[in-house]
């Protein structure tokens, strides 16, 4: 939603530093290239303990959009990374959600080094000069590569905002953006203890699993001893015709696989818009919006009330198409009486004025950090 005197955003994202980064802040230091070395090929995602580690490191992309779309109209978003590769495809239904523009580099070496941080520099100066209208930079990165993009970015007139994870950021690079925040930091991220505990925490629970795994061997041996001579008698006799139903199974299946497409393709059909017309959850993520733009509204003005007006200015900068009307409110102001339990609608004047109550207020260190960078 643009408005007369809203900045103009643009945001590029180094989408390999940001999901090794908080890998490693979640797993221990260096354990994303440990892990992927391990890993045949590219496939993390095919080994099912890395694959749950990668889950409890997914990064939140809407946290980040909606961050910078807290500093003006988002102008024009860019992720760079091998779209290719496992680790990141599982990503693009997220950014293609939010109206992300993938850039596919193509790794020219075994990691494709500083490919993503010279491509993204020369689309950021080229945009600074193509695009003059541009009021804030975003840099979703924490590589001290940037250092310079900063530096000339702010030299070109443009308010610098850099987003790292925590651990994983050049301190220079903090001190070269007119604003830096830690990924923890941002409203509606559930910050993570440090990578020690993150490495204790793996080592726990790999633990069960090899426990379970010579108990039920010791308890499966003694029985299989016993039974040994006359399984191996009757292994050759039975052998035989057993592959005989196995072929035959097999064609069934292959039968069977053709029948499912047709039914598996209508089943999507009719299920997919289910969830969209679910009341109970529009009204969820309407309470979702409301609060992480109250939460924004109150780090970036650092004051106890928010005006009525930008707080909806901000709700339809994450999601233009949200609409009090259609999920039953007649105005804005009825939708936010319908959360009082969560925001206080001060409604004495005329200009109705907002506060989130104290258990859904936002920290007060986050505010001093963020008043020093006016």
């Amino acid at each position: 939603m643009t408005e007369p005197g809203d900045g103009r955003v643009a945001v590029y994202i180094d989408f390999d530093n940001i999901v090794i980064s908080r890998y490693d802040q979640v797993h221990g230091r260096n354990s994303f290239m440990r892990d992927r070395s391990k890993a045949s090929g590219d496939g993390m995602t095919a080994d099912p303990k890395v694959a749950e580690k990668l889950a409890l490191a997914t990064v939140d992309i809407g946290a980040v959009i909606d961050f910078a779309s807290s500093f003006g109209t988002l102008v024009l978003t860019r992720a760079y990374a091998d779209w290719s590769a496992a680790v990141n495809a599982d990503y693009r239904g997220q950014l293609v959600g939010r109206a992300v523009d993938l850039v596919q580099l193509f790794p020219a070496a075994a990691y494709a080094k500083n490919g993503a941080d010279i491509r993204l520099a020369v689309d950021a100066v080229e945009d600074l000069f193509r695009l003059p209208d541009l009021t804030h930079v975003v840099i979703v990165a924490g590589d001290s590569d940037y250092i310079a993009l900063a530096q000339r970015c702010k030299r070109l007139g443009r308010y610098v905002v850099g987003i790292g994870v925590a651990g994983s950021t050049s301190k220079s690079l903090a001190a070269a953006c007119d604003d830096f925040v830690t990924y923890d930091d941002l409203p509606g991220v559930t910050p993570v203890a440090s990578s020690p505990s993150g490495r204790s925490g793996g080592r726990k629970a790999a633990e069960p699993e090899r426990v379970e795994q010579p108990e039920t061997d010791g308890s499966a041996e003694p029985e299989t001893d016993a039974t040994e001579p006359e399984t191996v008698a009757t292994e050759p006799e039975t052998a035989p015709p057993a592959t005989t139903p196995r072929k035959r199974s097999s064609r069934a299946k292959s039968t069977s696989v053709q029948a499912a497409p047709e039914t598996a393709s209508a089943d999507p059909v009719e299920i997919a818009p289910e969830p969209e017309a679910d009341p109970e959850a529009a009204q969820e993520e309407a309470t979702r919006l409301l609060l992480r733009a109250m939460q924004l509204g109150h780090e970036k003005d650092d004051t106890e009330w928010l005006h009525i007006s930008s707080v909806k200015s901000q709700i339809k900068r994450m999601d233009p198409s949200f609409s009090e009307k259609s999920l039953g409110f007649r105005s804005f102001s009825d939708f936010i009486k319908s959360r009082d339990t969560l925001v206080d609608l001060d409604d004495s004047t005329t200009a109705l004025m907002l506060k989130l109550l104290p258990q859904r207020a936002p920290q007060r260190a986050t505010k001093s950090r963020r008043a020093q960078h006016p």
